[in-house]
């Protein structure tokens, strides 16, 4: 006789116990109930369709009530709910939502596939907030979209820091609105930990989300357009979108009478059983095993769903199947950034009591001499005794997601540290490096398991330095300049065997910037009979939270009452995504043409930017793609000055990409009203000290009388902004000859007369310092302090052989269009 089965719930869990239910059995009776009108949607994709990036909304339906019933030969009942169980009569009450009527339906086997909730919490206020959202569905999504798109929302609240929150907070900057984000906790991102979500911190900042940390919601004000925090300051919106994490829909097991476990969650047998064997459970409504640490825990995720639906599909059918477990692994994308993770987190670890260790890595995502690689920054959690793998953790702008899949399928195959170095993982050069970083990552954890390496943390480094630890920092002097951590000492790993006698304690730490050198030296000082620990990560994983840049708070600034207000900054980056949204808005029926102008220096992409339009209509759309840094600046400027519009300006794919629409969009019919020209322009030519100093007076003089002061550096000029300590840098024979005959930066310059071998500029600087002359390199501090803009020409660089990492900090590498257009808005243009 054939079963009947009743599934409560579609979407992941349902529709897939449903689909394998049939492919194993022609016979049996499937009914899925659903109480909403979607059956199967790509829930995962929804704030992507709210931004823009995916364009169709079909394209989220990955089945129809009526697709679906064809193919699989199913009953399936949508604007439906089961509102009660009956477990004795084997019995469901059913009530349509469309007609009200109620009705019941009998069953073999239940699954239950509720999912969960959006948590709601009773904040003062909430009910009245007219422009409140959660997103669990495409009605939700419709929602919102709808939103955003009608009464078009200038500033938006995210409350909630996790998949959603974060997701939402970049789509909504995306569509050019001012996001802030509030998260109670200090860090976002809960499935990694602190250090590396510094990491992220740092970049959705740096794309214009306001991100406030350890900080809650008090009460909503004036209908939810005034949010009071429980520190005091105050939000104003005008849309709120509560991410603030889900709850089990429970509320048919209970009152079935179903055991519960953790946060409500039903509970459920490594056969996917609840307290009733007739009973199934699946999805983000129950409770699972943690696989690596054993323990009760609720881990909402698409992964899980899918492979319980399968289990007990199979279950149903008489195939043994057992669900192991959850690992947890877990990926977003984050702006530019990608975050994964898997396992276990040192906060889970540290609760449970579980003795670890920790490795970070800082290797590229793939060989560094094939263009497009990024560092990637990896952390990797294991027991140092057994060797088994805890967790890992990942950040780059590229390459985290292979490597989280590769250590998540170690784990699963039961590896340990000491198997990754044997991992043969694929190389080629654009793809990774002959070591992988898991390799590397593997190393690493092994060298401390066998005792050839002890470490200390980021977090524990300031408090060792405190209580008088000895921190010796084996980077070149050039390096501290970019940061270093206050109190170390300085001695380069190559000069650390011939110092060892100025270590004044046999206790001693030493770091780098990854880890790698760091390790070198714990090695030569420990053979020479020293107690030494190596800072994990170096000075790179230290950075990530305790640099100014990466851990200031960048809120928006608050007004005498308390009330956030508006910056300038903010406004800029809100007209920025706005003008990128009108990219995306544009009509299919617009020809665009396609540039590539990737590989070139300024000015080839703007000549051939130049060139292509001029051969295009009014009102068609020029889509540029470049690598030349200094493109950004360049396009900007050229289509202000020529009439262009410039539609949209973004990183993606590894590439700067522009749209540009032909056409000059000012009104020629009324007076145009002239601006006031406020600006100074230079262009510095020359490399000699005498012409550098009168530049920088110059310059510093007209920006004290509120000139916006532009100095651009092309050829014998450059010299003045090279570094005197410039690290060295791969050069090809001619750029090396070059190097060698040019100064080595602002202390190295000649005289234009009376040079003297040098004897004129030693007189010169004598007399300048007799006279309280400032020397050059204050009067170009100064000028940077004063406000005054650096530009270094990128293609006079690429000519001489200088690269960015030679320039001192603050330069900016630009082209003649950027100069250009600055010179236009120019009361003042100076060539020296």
């Amino acid at each position: 006789m054939a079963k009947k089965v009743v599934i409560v719930g579609g979407v992941a869990g349902g529709a897939t116990t449903a689909a394998r239910l049939r492919r194993l059995d022609e016979q049996t009776e499937i009914i899925m109930i659903e109480r909403g009108e979607y059956i199967s949607f790509a829930n995962c994709g929804l704030p992507y369709y709210i931004g823009g990036a995916i364009q169709e909304r079909d394209a989220l339906l990955v089945q129809t009530v009526e697709g679906m019933s064809k193919k699989f030969n199913m009953d399936i009942r949508n604007l439906s709910e089961v509102t009660r169980i009956d477990r004795e009569r084997k019995m469901v009450e059913i009530k349509n939502l469309k007609t009200g009527e109620s009705y019941e339906e009998n069953y073999d086997v239940l699954v239950l596939s509720p999912g969960a909730s959006p948590i709601k919490p009773p904040i003062p206020g909430i009910d009245e907030a007219q422009a409140l959202f959660t997103l669990r569905n495409i009605p939700d999504t419709d929602k919102i979209k709808a939103y955003v798109d009608e009464q078009q929302p200038r500033k938006a609240a995210v409350i909630g820091g996790g998949f959603i929150g974060v997701e939402m907070a970049e789509n909504l900057r995306e569509r050019g609105i001012e996001v802030t984000l509030v998260e109670m906790a200090n860090q976002i991102m809960a499935p990694i930990d602190f250090e590396m979500a510094s990491i992220l911190h740092q970049h959705v900042r740096e794309k214009g989300v306001n991100l406030v940390l350890e900080d809650g919601v008090k009460s909503f004000d004036n209908n939810g357009k005034l949010i009071n925090l429980t520190s005091g300051k105050q939000l104003e919106t005008d849309l709120i979108i509560l991410a603030i994490g889900v709850v089990p829909e429970n509320k048919l097991a209970k009152e079935a009478g179903l055991e519960l476990g953790l946060r409500g969650a039903i509970r459920v047998n490594e056969r996917l059983q609840t307290a009733d064997e007739s009973i199934y459970a699946i999805g983000d409504a129950i409770e699972v095993k943690d696989y690596i640490n054993g323990q009760a825990t609720h881990i909402p995720l698409a992964w899980p769903a899918n492979r319980q639906g399968r289990i007990v599909a199979d279950r149903i059918n008489g195939i043994d199947s057992k669900y192991q477990g959850t690992l947890g692994t877990s990926i977003a994308k984050v702006f530019d950034m990608t975050v994964a993770a898997t396992g276990n987190n040192e906060k889970i670890l540290k609760r449970l009591g579980i003795s670890y260790d920790v490795v970070h890595v800082h290797p590229s995502s793939h060989a560094g001499y094939y263009p497009g690689a990024f560092p990637i920054a990896l952390k990797l959690i294991f027991d140092r005794e057994t060797g088994k793998i805890f967790g890992a953790q990942a950040v780059s702008y590229d390459g985290a997601d292979k490597r989280i899949d590769v250590l998540a399928t170690a784990i699963k195959g039961g590896m340990t540290i000491f198997d990754l170095p044997d991992l043969e993982l694929a190389y080629a050069p654009p793809y990774s490096s002959a070591k992988d970083p898991v390799n590397m990552a593997g190393y690493a954890a092994k060298n401390i398991a066998e005792g050839l390496v002890d470490t200390v943390q980021w977090h524990e480094i300031n408090d060792i330095l405190a209580d008088g630890g000895y921190l010796i920092d084996v980077r070149e002097p050039i390096e501290r300049d970019m940061g270093m951590i206050d109190g170390s000492v300085n001695i380069p790993l190559g000069e650390l065997r011939e110092r060892l006698d100025e270590i004044p304690t046999k206790d001693v730490y030493v770091y780098c910037q990854v880890g790698l050198r760091g390790y070198l030296a714990s090695r030569i000082l420990k053979q020479a009979g020293f107690n030494v620990k190596n800072l994990d990560g170096g000075y790179k994983t230290y950075s990530c939270v305790f640099e100014p840049d990466a851990s200031e708070n960048c809120g928006t600034p608050i007004s005498d009452n308390g009330v956030a207000q508006r910056n300038a900054a903010m406004e800029e980056l809100v007209a920025g995504a706005a003008q990128a949204s009108v990219g995306l808005a544009l009509e299919s029926s617009v020809k665009t043409t396609t540039l590539n102008a990737c590989g070139l220096s300024c000015p080839g992409p703007i000549m051939k930017v130049y060139k292509t339009i001029g051969d295009m209509k009014e009102g068609e759309v020029l889509e540029v793609h470049a690598t030349d840094p200094g493109f950004g600046k360049d396009i900007n400027a050229w289509c202000e000055k020529t009439g262009n519009k410039l539609l949209s300006y973004k990183f993606e794919d590894k590439k700067f990409k522009a749209q540009i629409r032909k056409g000059n969009v000012v009104a020629m019919a009324a007076p145009i009203e002239v601006p006031a020209r406020k600006g100074a322009t230079m262009v510095v030519f020359s490399g000699e000290l005498d012409k550098a100093i009168a530049t920088f007076i110059i310059a510093s003089g007209a920006a004290a009388m509120g000139k916006e002061v532009t100095l651009f550096f092309t050829f014998w000029g450059l010299n003045i902004l090279k570094r005197n300590d410039a690290p060295s840098t791969e050069k090809d024979m001619m750029a090396k000859m070059f190097s060698m005959m040019m100064p080595k930066g602002a202390s190295d310059l000649p005289l234009s007369k009376m040079n003297m071998a040098g004897m004129g500029s030693k007189m010169i600087k004598t007399v300048m310092a007799n006279k309280n002359v400032d020397s050059l390199e204050t009067l170009m501090k100064n000028a940077i302090d004063a406000g005054v803009k650096l530009v270094a020409c990128g293609m006079s660089m690429d000519i001489m052989g200088i690269s960015k990492e030679e320039l001192i900090d603050g330069v900016e590498i630009g082209g003649v269009a950027a100069y250009l257009g600055d010179a236009e808005d120019s009361g003042l243009n100076l060539f020296i």
